[in-house]
């Protein structure tokens, strides 16, 4: 084909295309960029136009392939060509795209942006996106500031770096969302409930109005927000709450499956070791394959630690420890993996393969010493090893000096009464806060302890020294001269009677007592103090005998029995209890129940059949309760005696009553 014939057509062809483009038929469009390129394959504008038509056909697959086919004529499309990296999730390909652009131009600079988001890079993302929103007018401003609002929350919550709070604009759902993670990352969840109760009412109103939006896209929308929400109270303590937002979120079966892998693995940590068959089920839904670039790096390790932390509760001892060695050679710099090594081998009573594990890890990562060796030291006390727990927290460098150090490690000295260790530990943090912290307030009430154990152990002149050192910085403590004068009379009474004198006088500590507030404890002690009060009253004067009659409260006539004869004589045995008066003798009892018993033609005397002593007759079951007497069915001897007749022989106890009566009725 010559030249003049391919030029006019050429230009219809590109007017065609450009039409297609306007209308955003990209199909038609890709179809005659195909037929320029056939006329004329080094028509480079045609070529962008079938890379870009591609793209907005999500067919980034083939044009990163014509992209990297062509060398020469897609030169000037390394946006498109980051961007098709980016969609297929090649993200370190696209960042060495984007990096290898001389001059990003605003185009390039957002999707360098998203990328660095994706790769957790949050600082130089959030420098990004400022620079953005402060040089760029357009209409996606709002986008913008969604998007900033989402990095600086990615700082605060997974980065762990403290950030003011910007002050951005809550107009939009999507920026309440963000605002509330960013207040999450601050661990104010009161704040962050009250973000998504309001990101949840702007989501609801801005789809209200809008008939293209069915209500299953809604709840789409409201989904993330309800699960953000659910955490929020499920941080706060209100489990039930949080419960039945997750299962109202798994009701609707929403299509993102990061959002169902989060929800899964927060519904297991509310389970923790109960239901774990409902466990295995979410932890499956959570641990899935096509989650890779649905969550976040920190989002994935809390998952594997919870699966980790399920195989030891469902006794997986297999599956526990070979999780907990990948979780170890995985985040080296996390300690939980180990911990939860250890506490399976302890669960399972092999506590010295547990010790192993901790101290092994402790010697090649002394940064995470704390939480190791207070684990080590628990699981020796388990064993009531405490000498070696007393090792292992005095294994934890300066931390051995916290206040809860110190007490613990008095505390099991002492249990061990082994008073020297004891001292020598309140010695050495004395020592150690003079030379750090000296005047700090930790210092002052190690020195308080110590001198009160010193003197409870009869070190009155180590007592004394330590008091004077406190003295210095407040002379005027009446507990401390008080304190003086005691370890003073035990050594040096004239020193004690010479401080004596430095003690307040009974008018100056008068002078700061509340009398009201004192009465109100007084009269707040009861009223049994009260009426002994009343007792200790002064009589009453003369003339005030009106006054002491109202007080006299009026004495109440007692009860006399039903059966009270006036003038009749009380029975002087009336205070003794019915079984211990001379005249009792039991219940009578009916004498046919007690006539019959024994062989046919037996004769019983008239002492055999008195109701007030057992029947003793041959063949009489003395050892078991007799109908009509205190014995039924639920006393222990009575299921004593059942159970040890055979099956066919028990009968109900009605049974055996009438075959009784019976025979003594046929024995008369």
């Amino acid at each position: 084909m010559d030249n003049t014939a391919s030029q006019p057509a050429l230009s219809a062809l590109y007017t065609e295309l450009n039409k297609f483009g306007q209308n955003q038929d990209y199909e038609r469009a890709l179809k005659t960029a195909n037929k320029i390129l056939q006329e004329a394959p080094t028509e480079t504008a045609a070529f962008q136009c079938k890379v870009v038509c591609l793209v907005k056909l999500d067919k980034f697959s083939e044009a990163l392939n014509l992209i990297n086919k062509e060398k020469v004529l897609s030169s000037g499309l390394k946006f498109e060509k980051a961007y098709c990296e980016y969609r297929l999730n090649r993200t370190q390909e696209s960042l060495a795209t984007l990096r290898s652009v001389s001059s990003l131009d605003y185009r390039c600079k957002e999707l360098l942006a998203q990328v660095l988001y994706r790769l957790e890079e949050y600082a130089e993302c959030y420098e990004l996106y400022k620079d953005l929103v402060k040089n760029s007018e357009d209409d996606f401003d709002e986008e913008r500031e969604t998007n900033l609002a989402a990095v600086l929350a990615s700082l605060q919550l997974w980065a762990g770096v403290d950030q003011d709070d910007p002050g951005l604009r809550e107009n939009s759902y999507e920026l309440c969302y963000n605002h509330s993670c960013f207040l999450v990352g601050k661990g104010n969840f009161k704040g962050a409930e009250e973000k998504l109760r309001k990101a949840e009412a702007l989501c609801k109103s801005s789809f209200a109005d809008d008939p293209d939006v069915t209500e299953e896209e809604v709840e789409e929308e409201l989904a993330i927000i309800r699960v953000q929400l659910a955490y929020v109270l499920q941080k706060q303590g209100r489990i039930q709450e949080a419960t039945q937002l997750y299962n109202q979120v798994q009701k609707t079966k929403p299509s993102d499956v990061g959002l169902m892998a989060v929800v899964s693995n927060n519904i297991v940590t509310i389970n923790k070791d109960q239901n774990v068959f409902d466990s295995k089920k979410k932890m499956k839904v959570a641990t899935a394959d096509n989650l890779k670039q649905k969550l976040s790096s920190k989002q994935k390790e809390l998952i594997s630690i919870n699966q980790c932390l399920l195989h030891m509760y469902t006794n997986q001892a297999d599956q526990c420890i070979q999780l907990a060695n990948q979780l170890k050679g995985k985040y080296p710099d996390i300690e939980t993996p180990v911990l939860i090594e250890a506490a399976h081998f302890a669960k399972d009573k092999q506590m010295p393969k547990a010790i192993q594990v901790l101290e092994v890890y402790s010697k090649a990562h002394p940064e995470h010493a704390l939480s190791v060796h207070l684990a080590t030291a628990q699981l020796y006390l388990s064993q009531g090893s405490v000498y070696q727990a007393c090792e292992c927290l005095m294994a934890l460098g300066d931390l051995q000096y916290k206040l809860g150090v110190v007490s613990t490690l008095v505390t099991l000295y002492l249990s061990q009464e082994d008073h020297n260790a004891a001292s020598d530990i309140f010695t050495r943090a004395i020592d150690w806060y003079k030379k750090r912290q000296p005047g700090s307030e930790e210092l002052m009430l190690l020195m308080r302890a110590s001198a009160n154990f010193q003197l409870k152990n009869g070190n009155a002149k180590e007592t004394a020294k330590m008091l004077e050192e406190l003295r210095k910085v407040n002379p005027d403590d009446p507990r401390l001269i008080a304190q003086l004068i005691a370890a003073y009379s035990k050594f040096d009474p004239a020193k004690a009677q010479s401080i004596s004198h430095q003690l307040p006088t009974p008018e100056d500590v008068s002078q700061t007592v509340d009398v009201d507030s004192l009465e109100t404890t007084f009269s707040s002690l009861g009223p049994k103090y009260m009426k002994k009060l009343q007792k200790a009253e002064p009589s009453p004067k003369v003339g005030d005998e009106l006054l002491l009659k109202k007080k006299k409260q009026k004495k109440k006539k007692g009860k006399l029995p039903k059966n009270y004869e006036p003038g009749s004589t009380p029975d002087p045995e009336r205070w003794l209890p019915k079984r211990e008066r001379s005249y009792y003798r039991g219940k009578r009892k009916d004498k046919k129940k007690d006539i019959g018993k024994g062989t046919q033609g037996a004769t019983t005397s008239s002492a055999d059949i008195d109701s007030s002593k057992p029947s003793s007759a041959p063949g009489s079951d003395v050892g078991s309760p007799r109908p009509g007497s205190s014995g039924d069915a639920s006393s222990p001897q009575a299921a004593m005696s059942a159970s040890q007749q055979g099956p066919r022989q028990q009968k109900p106890a009605h049974a055996q009553k009438k075959k009784k009566k019976k025979a003594g009725g046929n024995k008369w």
